[in-house]
């Protein structure tokens, strides 16, 4: 019997009423095993009433409170990882290993939302003028939305929702209709945790439920991390709404390496962040740059790497590497492989023939690697979101930080190198919103704050860290005189209060 993935709607499962249902595949096998329900606009309008009745108390409630039922649901989350980690594998087909160090990311912004107590700490100003104090509180918005994509099922609305109710905030998650099955268990852990009914909310589904929580009324932020296309569409449309929008969007991640670099290190990074996760995360490292004579060896220390990769089901412990999300997703990035020698890339490996015996359904595709790639070639121009790197040649440093300042995207980038100077350069000229330095994947840790720049990033806040913070919440100003009983009336005075 097929499964079926129904709504979480003021602290219940509540079963779709639209008739429309989404298949969720297993990749490794290409069966349909569960069926997600898609919602209408009205049960889309449900999860949001609920939000907004459960704001009235939640919104006033204390620090405390908030924190001691975060406590118990990282607790919760903690005991329960395994558990989540195998629905994501079930969904999304990443191996085990991939799965718990996702909920592990995601552990780290529960931590945070626990300490929040410290981030909204006020400040005071006493005698601002004769008896006046002034005063800057922070307070959460009400009702707030996100929607998450498919390659971190559990982990990016762990991004949002923690920060979001730990501010006093009543949340609406829109997962990925690929892999909805995580955010029904987190769900069922914060209620076991002991936060109120409406609260934290789940409605599946696509476009229709997408468009609605973006014109609803009582939606008053929306967070989104996805393609640029759809994160532009989701700024543009929250933002013509009134609300406050953080879009992150696509990427295509760079790493230079310098002649001097550890070559067999930076190899082992290029291989570790191109191809962990299958390639399909958004800061994946997708274009090394070579600069100088280094290209060859270091092309050939990444193929030596790259072959030695077990690629299988998920929940196979030997498993490095495991399939992709669909079918359809599957042959586009073998597109971009297929397509590559026509447009002047040297095809190095060529995993598009890929199969495992007995499971010869499933959305398999090898390594890929691809040497002296064009920057006109569509590998190169394309987020593929798959286990294809390609490799650029120049010759300088000059020439390399010119051609990843040329690219649209800005989400992460990396430089491998031994000078120091170098290196601070970098990290000062690139144009992108995180940067490593010998360091492959540079995704902060939960304290510092995640986003992009140019094309993977709309809005001005970037997520989670001290911009979760702040985008969760609204900042207010209050002024405050009172007067000493021993002053006798003075009469009204029109004036500024005198500072001086």
């Amino acid at each position: 019997m097929t499964k079926i993935v129904n709504h979480w709607i003021g602290g219940k499962t509540v079963e779709g009423a639209s008739g429309t249902y989404g298949p969720v595949t297993d990749p490794a096998t290409g069966a349909v095993t569960t069926k997600v329900a898609f919602a209408t606009v009205d049960e889309v309008d449900a999860a949001v009433a609920a939000a907004k009745d459960a704001f009235q108390t939640w919104g006033t409630s204390s620090l405390a409170k908030r924190t001691t039922i975060l406590f118990k649901f990282r607790a919760l989350l903690e005991a329960n990882r395994d558990a989540i980690a195998e629905l994501i594998t079930a969904e999304h087909g990443k191996v085990h290993s991939d799965a718990l160090g996702e909920v592990a990311r995601g552990l780290e912004i529960v931590d945070l939302a626990c300490g929040i107590t410290v981030q909204l700490k006020g400040e005071l100003s006493t005698e601002v003028a004769s008896r006046v104090d002034v005063a800057s509180i922070r307070q959460p918005l009400g009702v707030v939305a996100g929607i998450t994509p498919f390659n971190f099922p559990a982990m990016v609305p762990m991004w949002m929702f923690p920060i979001a109710i730990a501010t006093g905030n009543t949340f609406v998650l829109k997962p990925s209709e690929k892999d909805p099955s995580p955010s029904l268990k987190i769900a069922e852990l914060l209620a076991e945790a002991g936060l109120p009914d409406g609260v934290f909310n789940v409605v599946h589904g696509d476009k229709v439920a997408v468009d609605r929580l973006l014109e609803h009324p009582d939606v008053k932020a929306v967070s989104f991390v996805g393609s640029t296309p759809i994160a532009r569409y989701i700024h543009t449309t929250a933002s013509a709404n009134g609300k406050r929008v953080q879009a992150l969007g696509g990427a295509k991640n760079h790493m230079l390496v310098l002649p001097d670099a550890d070559l067999d290190a930076a190899a082992d990074a290029a291989v570790s962040a191109a191809y962990g996760s299958a390639g399909e995360r958004c800061m994946a490292i997708s274009a090394v740059v070579a600069v100088g004579s280094i290209g060859d060896t270091l092309v050939e220390k990444i193929r030596e790497r790259a072959e030695k990769i077990k690629i299988g089901p998920g929940n196979d412990p030997t498993s490095e590497m495991g399939p992709l999300i669909t079918k359809v997703h599957r042959d586009k990035v073998a597109s971009y492989v297929t397509g590559a020698a026509a447009e002047g890339a040297e095809v190095v490996l060529d995993g598009t023939g890929f199969t495992v015996d007995g499971f010869e359904d499933g959305h398999w595709i090898g390594i890929s690697l691809l040497d002296k790639v064009p920057t006109t070639a569509k590998a190169y121009q394309d987020e593929i979101f798959g286990p294809v790197l390609t490799v650029l040649r120049v010759d300088s440093y000059d020439d390399g930080i010119a051609l990843i300042n040329a690219s649209p995207f800005g989400n992460g980038t990396a430089i491998f190198t031994r000078d120091g100077g170098a290196a601070r350069r970098f990290q000062l000229e690139v144009e992108a919103g995180m940067v490593g330095v010998n360091v492959p994947i540079p995704v902060p840790v939960g304290y510092h704050s995640f986003g992009g720049w140019k094309d993977s990033l709309f809005g001005d806040h970037h997520i989670y860290g001290n911009d979760g913070t702040h985008f969760y919440t609204r900042g207010k100003v209050v002024t405050t005189r009172w007067p000493d009983p021993a002053d006798a009336p003075t009469g009204v005075d029109l004036g500024f209060p005198r500072n001086h």
